[in-house]
């Protein structure tokens, strides 16, 4: 991890000491997938040395606090491919008085009202659904740059499920083991995509994801007394990857992928994903969204034994509710 770099959930004392003590100028925060790294990339392209905060969506209020309580003397906030949750308008508020410029790019879904709240408190306010974040930050803060095109073509591939240059799935996939993010955005920021660490790294994901794939297949329940057919299984790593197998071997038309902390990846071919996710504590895109399953301890016994517990069916019945 570089000088200039927070991991994930970086929790709010020693975050807003490292904020206290930067030298960049601009901090960057943002999500910890593959399109938070060419974001980031584009970021250390246009401005040099960044302090990036890896952020999950369930952490990103807390970090904003973190950062919103320091002083910004004047510094730009950057945040990127990080939806609006209910009160971000007082932590803007907070950020804009204790002196920092706030710019936000985002490509989930916002509500309207969303949209001019934030705007109010931000410098710039950029929401596009039909790209992804990367292509955002490439566009608005490196327009002509043809690394920066490339990288946002490559992101894009990948985030906005198109599928169509293998390369992407390989960086998607590197990105989420552990110390490998700043590696692949040190790469992109310097124009390589691909190279052969990148390569070995990827040959080894790829066994491994057929192994646990496997694993959370023998452990999937569906539940199909309503207009779809939803597939709940354990996650063992490689959600996206579960997801699309049990779709493609099962013909579910959503797919929820449970992590044994109660964490869930939703998939979904009709346009629903984020609206599921709405009622457990989450959001995302119409077919690709995550939110939390509150476990407690009979939830999680029962899930380690039997991979299954009450919060199934609950999500059944939210899907099921959903106008069409």
């Amino acid at each position: 991890m570089g000088r200039s770099d927070q991991k994930p959930d970086t929790r709010g004392t020693n975050l807003m000491q490292a904020l206290s003590g930067r030298t960049a100028t601009v901090v960057h925060l943002t999500h910890n997938d593959l399109d938070a790294v060419g974001g980031d990339a584009i970021h250390r392209r246009k401005y040099g040395d960044v302090f990036t905060i890896w952020c999950s969506v369930g952490r990103f209020l807390a970090n904003f606090d973190a950062v919103a309580g320091s002083p910004g003397r004047g510094d730009l906030l950057s945040i990127s491919d990080l939806g609006y949750q209910q009160g971000a308008e007082q932590r803007l508020a907070k950020a804009r008085s204790n002196g920092w410029r706030i710019e936000w790019r985002d490509h989930h879904r916002w509500k309207d009202e969303e949209i001019r709240a934030v705007e109010k408190k931000t410098s710039l306010l950029h929401v596009d659904v039909t790209t992804c974040a990367t292509g955002i930050v490439a566009r608005d803060l490196a327009p002509g740059d043809a690394v920066a095109e490339e990288i946002a073509r490559v992101v894009c591939d990948y985030d906005l499920w198109k599928h169509e240059d293998p390369r992407s799935k390989m960086l998607g996939q590197v990105v989420m083991r552990k110390g490998w993010r700043e590696y692949v955005r040190d790469n992109l920021a310097r124009g390589t995509i691909i190279d052969e660490k990148i390569e070995g790294e990827y040959r080894e994901i790829v066994r491994e994801m057929e192994r646990d794939i496997k694993r959370s297949l023998k452990h999937t329940t569906i539940i199909e007394d309503g207009r779809y057919r939803i597939a709940f299984a354990p996650l063992y790593g490689y959600p996206s990857e579960t997801a699309h197998t049990i779709r493609d071997e099962l013909d579910t038309d959503i797919e929820v992928i449970v992590s044994r902390d109660g964490r869930i990846s939703i998939r979904s071919v009709p346009p629903v994903s984020h609206l599921i996710a709405r009622g457990f504590g989450g959001g995302g895109h119409p077919n690709a969204a995550g939110g939390t399953f509150q476990f407690n301890l009979i939830d999680r016994i029962l899930f380690l034994i039997i991979k299954r517990n009450r919060h199934y069916r609950r999500l059944a019945d939210v899907a099921e509710s959903i106008e069409g």
